[in-house]
């Protein structure tokens, strides 16, 4: 419920927010590093724009970007377990060893490479955090066919005439989906955090973008004379993440069988 609550208020921040505070990359410069006022409750950075604005308007991107980052790597992982799970063999052997290289390398460093690569911009980011997350839902997908695929349920269909495909998207897929839930809580917070890591190094969105990642390090070099400009997309990357993990423990909990 605190995950929830914590996740409803986020996403209603960050979507009404903008409306209410106005442009998010407008410049002030007299009233640069000013400290939190009525005006500026957050205060303002460098160039004299208002963290609040920026903060709520870089939630707008993050969360969009985290969502849609997870959902690319639920489907291209799905498809990837279910294929090798299924059908077993040779594509198994294939499918599981490419998905073993992506896995040898720390997701972060494939990332900056792929972001480097491609270039800094926020297509780019979402493409290489996708790029690393989808071999967990591959490797947990196939686990899932693999114990499922000789059940009684699975033969039954079998017997009645299914496809291959109609087993798949009717018996077996369904039944991965509370793992994927799961799992695809946890990636949203993970999504979140790497990207701003990546934007914090560079390779994320172009200035004035507010994304929090680019926000911190901005303003880094300005921590001791205006801790706020760096602090309030900081706090707001880890209660992001703080509330998709809170949600995250909560479905393990509801569809953990040991607890039911």
């Amino acid at each position: 419920m605190l995950g929830a609550a914590l996740l409803v208020l986020l996403v209603a921040a960050a979507l009404l927010g903008p409306f209410f505070l106005g442009d998010p990359t407008a410049q002030d410069l007299p009233n640069r590093l000013a400290a939190p006022s009525a005006t500026h409750p957050f205060g303002t950075d460098q160039l004299g724009r208002d963290v609040l604005s920026r903060v709520l308007s870089g939630g707008r991107i993050s969360l969009g970007l985290g969502v849609s980052v997870m959902l690319a790597s639920l489907v291209t992982g799905s498809l990837v377990g279910l294929l090798a799970g299924l059908r077993g063999g040779w594509w198994d052997e294939v499918l599981m060893r490419v998905t073993d290289i992506f896995l040898a390398f720390p997701s972060l460093i494939l990332a900056m490479a792929i972001s480097a690569a491609l270039g800094p911009s926020l297509t780019n980011v979402m493409i290489a955090v996708a790029a690393v997350s989808w071999p967990a839902y591959a490797r947990l997908v196939r686990a899932q066919v693999l114990a499922l695929r000789e059940r009684e349920f699975v033969e039954a269909a079998r017997a009645l005439g299914s496809s291959q495909r109609r087993v798949a998207l009717r018996h077996l897929l369904p039944n991965t989906l509370a793992p994927l839930l799961v799992q695809g809580s946890f990636d949203v917070g993970g999504a979140i955090l790497t990207a701003a890591g990546l934007g914090f190094i560079g390779f994320g969105a172009k200035p004035p973008t507010p994304e929090w990642g680019a926000m911190v390090s901005e303003t880094r070099n300005f921590i001791n004379q205006a801790p706020w400009a760096s602090s309030a997309p900081a706090i707001a990357i880890l209660l992001t993440v703080l509330a998709f993990n809170l949600i995250g423990d909560a479905l393990r909990d509801i569809f953990d069988p040991r607890k039911t």
